[in-house]
C-alpha cells in the first residue's frame, strides 16, 4: 500500500449536455466501500426522479483494484459504469467515488456514445476536484533512559513524528504516531542515539479510556 497519495478533500459536481440528456457527475471521498455505497444512496436519493444513476468507486490509493465497484444502473451492459471505473482507476487520485446522474433527453446516444459521456463527465470532474494529501500513520512505543530522552524529542520533528501518550517510570515510555515510510529511519536513528539500549515495538492498541 502507498503510504502517500492525493485523495478528494472535498466534493465536485458538474453538468453536461449531450444531445439534450443531461448529465450530472458527482465525485467525492471514499476511503472504503461502505462510505463509497452511502454515497452512492445519498446520489440516488438527491436524483431519485433521473432515468439512471451510474456509479463506480476506488476505495484505496490510486489505481488499486482490492476495493473497487461498478454500475450501469439500466444502461447498456459495459457502457456507462465500467468507462467510469477506468477513468478513476487511472487517475492520480486515490479513494475516490463517482455518481453520474442521467436525465434521458430523448435522443439515444448508442454505446460509444455513452461510453464517451460516462467517462467524459469522470475526466471533467477530475480536473476540478480538490485534493489533499493522505499520509498512512502507524503507532510505535519507545522506551529509553532519561538521558536519551531530550534529544529523542528534539529529533521527532525530522521523522514527522509526534508524541501521543507518555509515560515516565524507571524509564521514559513513550507512543508516537508518524508516517509508516519513516519507522525503519526512526528504529536506527534511535539505535544509533542510545547506543542500541532503546527499544522500539509495535505500540499496544489504545483502550477506551484514552
Amino acid at each position: 500500500m502507498e503510504d502517500e497519495y492525493p485523495i478528494p478533500a472535498q466534493s465536485v459536481r458538474v453538468r453536461q449536455t449531450v444531445r439534450r440528456s443531461l448529465f450530472i457527475t458527482t465525485l467525492a471521498h471514499a476511503p472504503h466501500p461502505d462510505a463509497a455505497r452511502s454515497f452512492v444512496q445519498r446520489v440516488r436519493r438527491e436524483f431519485a426522479d433521473a432515468s439512471h444513476n451510474v456509479w463506480a468507486y476506488v476505495a484505496g490509493p490510486p489505481g488499486a483494484s482490492a476495493a473497487i465497484g461498478c454500475s450501469d444502473d439500466g444502461e447498456p451492459p459495459g457502457a456507462a459504469g465500467k468507462p467510469m471505473l477506468n477513468i478513476l482507476l487511472h487517475a492520480p487520485v486515490g479513494e475516490t467515488a463517482a455518481v453520474t446522474t442521467r436525465y434521458f433527453g430523448g435522443v439515444k446516444l448508442g454505446v460509444g456514445g455513452l461510453v464517451r459521456a460516462y467517462a467524459g463527465g469522470v475526466k471533467t470532474a477530475l480536473n476540478q476536484l480538490p485534493t489533499r494529501r493522505k499520509v498512512n500513520e502507524t503507532r510505535v512505543q519507545v522506551i529509553v533512559d532519561y538521558g536519551a530522552l531530550a534529544p529523542l524529542k528534539r529529533g521527532l520533528p525530522s521523522f514527522n513524528a509526534r508524541i501521543e501518550r507518555a509515560d515516565y517510570r524507571e524509564q521514559a515510555t513513550l507512543r508516537l504516531v508518524l508516517p509508516r515510510r519513516r519507522c525503519a529511519e526512526l528504529r536506527q536513528w534511535l539505535m544509533d542515539l542510545t547506543r542500541g539500549r532503546g527499544l522500539v515495538s509495535e505500540a499496544p492498541a489504545r483502550s477506551d479510556a484514552e
